[in-house]
């Protein structure tokens, strides 16, 4: 938006031939890119205003990740301790994993050596983001289906090293799962409950938290959370952007933010993700 009248100027290709792209980063003058089963890099260097070119084709630093199936998308950010974080989806809607990079959040070095599982027990954390001024990570968490309405909750997970999550074996605060839970105790017991749960099926994707110092003072470091939307309810839920709060004692409280894309059963869109721009607007 070179002119700034609050419309794109135009779009071209940046790169083109990736399996599936969904998460990317930048850092270092690279631009660090989650595919289907890879990670790629490609230097990048900028040519204008807002305007990037790539010097050559991007290198595949990382391969092998799992990929297709129910969940296939690659979530990919870099950490404030500048290595590289990426979330892998569950390949089922409820299953054991035969790979346990499924389900998990992965981290690696910048040159894509020393693979990790972070975290793990996470259905489908599409999105995460670090809470400004902590070192807090916070990922958004889709629920199993066919549970009914309202049941699991979609969840808001604080995210530490090591940690699980408890998928399969429980979802929301420790509930056995009916389908894998028996026989479980010790797994559901040592499984970390959500820092907030969202309704059941609203599927929360992208998170950001908010940084510009001239947002207003309620929603500075407050979160954004795009609720996609339901499929498997009897009553669709969800279909809007909300926001979260913290007050001084770690309680988080949610308002809704934007809403207008449900009407009755009439659905005009579904948000996926939300970015906190250079000046503080909101796309």
């Amino acid at each position: 938006d070179a002119d700034g009248d609050g419309r794109s100027d135009g779009q071209r290709v940046l790169l083109d031939g990736l399996d599936r792209p969904h998460g990317f980063d930048f850092a270092d003058g690279q631009l660090y890119i989650g595919e289907g089963g890879a990670i790629a890099r490609v230097a990048v260097e900028e040519t204008g205003p807002d305007t990037l070119k790539t010097a050559g084709p991007p290198t595949r630093i990382v391969t092998g990740i799992p990929e297709g199936e129910n969940h296939w998308t690659r979530t990919l950010r870099v950490g404030p301790d500048g290595l590289l974080y990426l979330t892998v989806g569950s390949s089922c809607n409820v299953c054991l994993e035969k790979d346990p990079r499924r389900a998990a959040m992965l981290r690696y070095a910048k040159d894509g050596s020393g693979e990790e599982i972070y975290a793990s027990g996470l259905r489908n954390s599409v999105g995460y983001d670090w809470r400004p001024g902590t070192s807090d990570l916070y990922a958004t968490d889709n629920g199993r289906d066919l549970l009914g309405d309202d049941i699991p909750p979609c969840e808001l997970n604080r995210i530490v090293r090591d940690g699980f999550y408890g998928w399969p074996f429980a979802w929301g605060a420790n509930h056995p799962d009916p389908d894998f839970g028996a026989g479980q105790p010790a797994r559901i017991a040592a499984s970390i409950p959500p820092a907030h749960e969202f309704g059941a099926h609203q599927a929360p994707l992208g998170i950001t938290f908010l940084r510009h110092p001239d947002q207003p003072a309620d929603y500075r470091g407050a979160a954004l959370v795009a609720l996609h939307g339901s499929w498997n309810r009897s009553e669709l839920s969800g279909y809007k952007v909300v926001s979260l709060h913290w007050d001084a004692d770690g309680r988080i409280a949610q308002r809704d933010f934007l809403t207008g894309f449900l009407t009755g059963d009439d659905v005009i869109g579904r948000p996926v993700d939300v970015a906190e721009g250079p000046d503080g607007a909101i796309t």
